[in-house]
């Protein structure tokens, strides 16, 4: 159809920057395939976890904050997963095991079948969220 969006490099949906809910629904509803179930309990994780966040669309990826401390989580679809980005992710414990250019950055990866809400994934959401994130937009 027209109106779906286009999938880019390893099927990651191109939707317009825009801030709160609406944008994010529309990126979790073009993930293709099994991403999308990823993208959907990701975005539930996060909801249930951190009442009060903030959503918006940035560079084609959903963006996770709390207001005055800035973005503490994002996530982008690849061809075999789908990475989670945590901005202060070296201060989290235990740390998520894939590292950044960025030093405070790190990664988590979820592949096709994986457990989204695992033990790690719940603490490093909440303890992103309790931090200073990132303030870059």
């Amino acid at each position: 159809m027209a109106n779906e969006p286009k999938l880019l490099s390893g099927g990651n949906p191109q939707i317009d920057k825009g801030d709160g809910d609406a944008p994010v629904a529309a990126y979790l509803a073009a993930m293709p395939g099994w991403k999308a179930d990823v993208g959907r309990q990701l975005d539930e994780l996060v909801v249930r976890l951190v009442p009060d966040v903030n959503k918006a669309i940035r560079w084609n990826s959903p963006f996770y904050g709390v207001d005055e401390q800035g973005w503490f989580l994002s996530f982008h679809c690849f061809t075999k997963y789908v990475k989670v980005t945590f901005f202060r992710g070296a201060a989290l414990d235990p740390v998520p095991p894939f590292g950044s250019k960025d030093p405070d950055a790190r990664y988590a990866h979820l592949f096709e079948g994986d457990e989204v809400a695992t033990d790690d994934m719940v603490a490093w959401i909440e303890q992103a969220a309790a931090l200073d994130g990132w303030h870059g937009f």
